[in-house]
């Protein structure tokens, strides 16, 4: 892809009635944004020029139909829009049919430029599982819908802040589906497709990964639960006998911490508050999602869409712009190693 050290990158607008408007038009305020990619918002119009009539009166829509079209420079808005919603399908908090339709559309186009190569990747912005599920679409969330449509076989929720990374080994179910949704065989792949996707798009030649326990103190030699004897050590140890620089399972409670000392390269945690929690209280305004496994890049915001505070102004633009740049920068990874 020409001009790699500015990659095109694709931002989805999210849910047009939550905040996703809003911090794309906040985030792309900043000069510093243009200066490591080119970015394409995939959106809706009338809700685009709503923020920027809020937020950046001197700013310009830029209307393309192709993602290579755009101008690329501060003080204007590149956008592929995909639907122009009517006032009554575009009330704050408020998701229709309509709406939720777009918006999978917005990820669903973006998808489709990375996968054919006409972006180098994808940001998305924050999505409502009640709008996907009105406009017909019962997947959980993004991961299980990029998974769909980009045929991947193994996919991996990571959330970074910084140098501060956590891989999922469960995501979205209930506390009480954890243990039952563990395995020795899922969690080794998690280990090498983690160390892979350290290597490849962090630049990290031999990532060291921590594993967390599922129980207190690591279950105490069982008298807390067997899965870290049973389930979890295991997997680290075949993962070792392949020579990955595996260790674990450690206690929870003091193995974020050592991550946070340096001790790691990333944790894998073993459900989605444990991983979260020291995530969002180190990193609760720039931290990123970011979908490991992928024949594509994706990078996301770590928030939702905020309904409460759509149409306001005050959401945070902090996390879509480390979402954008940390993209440009797995971009530049990426292209390097062809």
């Amino acid at each position: 892809m020409p001009q790699i050290d500015r990659p095109i990158l694709a931002l989805t607008m999210g849910d047009p009635v939550g905040v996703g408007p809003e911090i794309l038009v906040m985030a792309l305020k900043a000069p510093a944004i243009y200066q490591v990619c080119r970015p394409v918002i995939i959106g809706d119009l009338p809700a685009l020029e709503r923020a920027r009539r809020q937020l950046a009166p001197d700013f310009q829509i830029n209307v393309i139909d192709n993602a290579g079209e755009g101008r690329f420079e501060p003080g204007g808005l590149d956008l592929l829009a995909l639907s122009r919603l009517a006032p009554e399908d575009l009330e704050y908090g408020c998701p229709t049919p309509a709406s939720g339709a777009a918006m999978v559309s917005y990820i669903l186009r973006a998808v489709d430029l990375s996968m054919g190569r006409q972006v180098a990747g994808m940001v998305t912005g924050p999505i409502s599982k009640v709008a996907m599920n009105l406009s017909g679409y019962s997947y959980p969330g993004h991961t299980e819908l990029l998974a769909a449509k980009t045929g991947a076989r193994e996919v991996a929720m990571m959330l970074a802040g910084g140098e501060f990374r956590v891989v999922l080994a469960t995501i979205h179910c209930a506390l009480t589906e954890v243990p039952r949704r563990l395995n020795t065989e899922a969690l080794y792949r998690l280990f090498l497709l983690t160390c892979r996707s350290l290597r490849l798009d962090f630049g990290l030649s031999e990532p060291q990964l921590g594993v967390a326990a599922l129980n207190p103190h690591a279950g105490e030699g069982g008298l807390f639960g067997r899965e870290e004897e049973e389930i979890i050590l295991p997997a680290v140890r075949r993962a070792q006998e392949g020579d990955l620089r595996v260790a674990g399972p450690y206690p929870a409670d003091t193995l974020f911490w050592r991550h946070r000392q340096g001790e790691f390269d990333a944790i894998v945690a073993m459900y989605h508050d444990q991983g979260l929690i020291p995530v969002k209280l180190l990193h609760f305004m720039d931290g990123v999602n970011i979908t490991l496994g992928l024949p594509i890049i994706r990078t996301s915001v770590d928030h939702g869409t905020a309904y409460e505070l759509a149409g306001t102004g005050k959401a945070h633009p902090g996390s879509l712009q480390a979402a954008i740049t940390l993209a440009a920068e797995m971009a530049r990874r990426r292209w390097e190693k062809k």
